[in-house]
């Protein structure tokens, strides 16, 4: 048989073989398998099959707790060394755990005790979770039989004792770290640990996570978790307490978050504390941070402070009002009773349009229920309201008020409102430009004579919607009734 000869290096340019992974996992010696986060079986090589007599169709697709259940000690061990995988995204190991399997018809079925020594570790998605949990299990019951053996031998016993030591000792710590870590994990304020001098995502907690919209990238830097505060200094500040080993505390500090990644950035306040983590070597080893989300108290304080300055204003406001009304009543009326009487209904119509808009927190009123506050006085059957909905500002709504109690007022004394009869038409209609354009028409009311006096109210009425509000009431003395005309911008001008 002729076999060529190479010399060193002559395939060095070749392609190397592909590793078949799979077959790999099959061919190992040592017992493997794969679960899943709902602890169902993946993947489970030979030698596992063979340490637990089960074949893998049964079970590949099965939980592992529905195939092996153990309500004792065993299985408490193995499920929570499993979580502490899933919650952590660290290895975990069982030293000493005594778990019954089923056996084979063949031999006899039923349960037997076997004792395992076995390691659990994460296997992380691209999302940086945990997705699935290898468990490496060795079948250690022969050597615990020999231990408990009239004449054991002496190197095996101490070798079981010091695991089942460590046992003990593991079990007793890991139950710590997860009270202290179900704390941490449960804290109304956010809590983050990083590592190393990149700040590395180590742990974070449920606040964190609602904070920055589900982003834990643990295993993660910072500024690869959150590339958003590279550009509000909150690294430099990072690598800052890094370098400098002082805490640094933050009060209501903004920062721009993002929910994902495609999302805009949303500006939250923020009390923190950065606090350095050292080593025994005195070293930075990472950084603490601790913090709350204050953005809704900062919310409130500035609508506090928004709210005593309208306050204020609306104050000095409804002052000059009640002022010019005083005067103005004064100076028209013959005598002191008819001066309180007519004072007295201008200042109610002040009130009874605060009242409404008190019911609204200020923040405005629905047209129709400013005109049915002033005319239901005098019957439903003596009106009528035709229009859509309006929502009215504060302001307007004073306005209109005013206004619209004058017309009532001046209808019931002098016009429509005066006669059995009459009635008051109110129809009103959105403009282009949001404008809003209202007529009051009065019919059925004795003849109306052009009065070239004008009175406190025809002024009110004409001069109330000016200024600030940028509208406009024009009175028309028609011989069959009074009309006015309104318009009064709804946008950027009230």
């Amino acid at each position: 048989m002729e076999m060529e000869s190479h010399s060193p290096g002559a395939d060095l340019g070749a392609a190397r073989p592909q590793v078949d992974f799979e077959a790999l996992f099959e061919a190992l010696p040592s017992p493997y398998m794969i679960l899943d986060r709902d602890l169902r079986y993946v993947a489970a090589n030979a030698a596992y099959c063979a340490a637990t007599e089960q074949n893998r169709e049964v079970l590949i697709g099965r939980g592992l707790f529905e195939l092996f259940p153990n309500p004792d000690e065993g299985g408490r061990m193995l499920r929570a060394s499993l979580e502490r995988v899933l919650a952590t995204g660290r290895p975990d190991s069982l030293a000493l755990i005594p778990y019954a399997i089923p056996l084979a018809p063949e031999r006899g079925g039923g349960m037997e005790m076997r004792y395992w020594s076995a390691v659990h570790t994460p296997l992380m998605g691209p999302d940086g979770q945990v997705a699935f949990v290898l468990q490496n299990t060795v079948d250690v019951t022969a050597l615990r039989a020999q231990a408990g053996a009239p004449a054991p031998r002496q190197g095996e016993t101490q070798l079981l004792q010091r695991a089942e030591e460590v046992q003990r000792l593991n079990a007793s710590l890991a139950e710590e770290s997860m009270h202290l870590r179900d704390l941490i994990m449960q804290a109304p304020g956010f809590m983050v640990v990083l590592s190393g001098p990149d700040h590395v995502l180590e742990l974070v907690n449920n606040a964190y996570l609602k904070l920055v919209g589900g982003r834990p990238w643990v295993g993660k830097s910072i500024a690869e978790a959150l590339p958003e505060l590279a550009d509000q200094g909150y690294i430099a500040l990072l690598d800052q307490v890094t370098a400098t080993q002082q805490p640094f505390v933050g009060r209501a500090a903004l920062v721009g978050l993002q929910n994902s990644t495609d999302a805009p950035q949303e500006e939250r306040f923020l009390d923190f504390v950065l606090q350095p983590i050292l080593g025994a070597d005195g070293t930075t080893r990472g950084i603490f941070v601790e913090g709350s989300d204050v953005t809704d108290r900062i919310a409130a304080e500035t609508q506090q402070k928004f709210l005593l300055d309208e306050l204020n204003h609306r104050v000095k406001n409804t002052l000059a009002t009640v002022q010019a009304i005083a005067a103005q009543t004064l100076r028209h009326s013959p005598d002191p009773p008819a001066f309180r009487r007519a004072f007295e209904a201008r200042i109610m119509a002040l009130s009874a349009t605060h009242n409404l808009l008190t019911a609204t927190s200020w923040r405005g009123a629905e047209l129709r229920d400013v005109l049915s506050m002033e005319l239901s006085p005098y019957g439903a059957e003596r009106y009528g309201l035709e229009g859509g909905v309006v929502d009215l500002s504060a302001p307007a709504a004073l306005a209109l008020g005013m206004l619209v109690h004058e017309l009532a007022t001046n209808a019931a004394k002098h016009g429509a409102l005066s006669e059995p009869g009459g009635r008051v038409e109110v129809a009103w209609r959105l403009a282009p430009e949001s404008k809003l354009v209202l007529d009051w028409r009065e019919t059925g009311g004795p003849p109306v004579a052009v009065s070239t006096h004008r009175g406190f109210g025809s002024r009110l009425i004409e001069r109330s919607l000016r200024g600030d509000l940028a509208g406009a009431a024009v009175l028309a003395f028609h011989p069959d009734g009074l009309c006015c005309h309104i318009e009064l911008p709804l946008g950027p001008a009230i």
